[in-house]
């Protein structure tokens, strides 16, 4: 008897083995460089410092931004100053908030109050009232022009949450102290 052979169809190679034909090593590292390359980019345009006024996102820029910045760096600390009005009706119950307007300040520590005084900003009975609350001041605008200047109260009530872990209260540095 004569047989035929039976017909049997050329194998394809399987789908992986055509994928590894067609990316060779030069293609794969060449993919992986262009992947990496994107990576490291993208992290250098996403972190580059914009240090305009619309973007307050580091103490340098707080610290420029503040009135009389030398002054205010070497004598107490820069600071956001938020100034919002609360209106609260009784009948009936309500608050209403005003839209807060923020704006450069400093904080100056207590025994630096004479460069205010110096200057004829605030009087003695201003300091002596100040002082007797165990506050401090802070203003804001520059010293040579109208600055706004007040007493301040600082509340130890409210931590730092970002420095301190899980939002445990420990002992402040003295140089928090104002």
């Amino acid at each position: 008897m004569n047989r035929r052979p039976r017909y049997t169809p050329p194998s394809r190679p399987s789908s992986s083995e055509s994928l590894g034909m067609k990316l060779n090593y030069a293609t794969i590292a060449l993919l992986g460089g262009i992947f990496v390359l994107g990576i490291g980019a993208g992290l250098v345009f996403n972190s580059t410092a914009n240090f305009s006024p619309e973007n307050v996102a580091s103490r340098e820029v707080i610290d420029r931004s503040a009135p009389n910045a030398e002054l205010c760096v070497q004598f107490g600390s820069s600071a956001i100053v938020t100034d919002v009005r609360v209106f609260v009706t009784l009948n009936p119950f309500n608050v209403f908030v005003t839209q807060p307007v923020m704006q450069p300040g400093c904080v100056l520590r207590r025994n630096n109050w004479a460069l205010l005084e110096q200057q004829k900003l605030v009087d003695s009975r201003q300091v002596q009232d100040c002082k007797n609350r165990m506050n401090t001041f802070g203003f804001t605008g520059p010293l040579e022009g109208k600055p706004k200047i007040d007493c301040i109260y600082q509340n130890e009530a409210a931590g730092n949450l970002f420095v301190t872990p899980s939002g445990a209260v420990g002992p402040r540095p003295e140089t928090d102290k104002f």
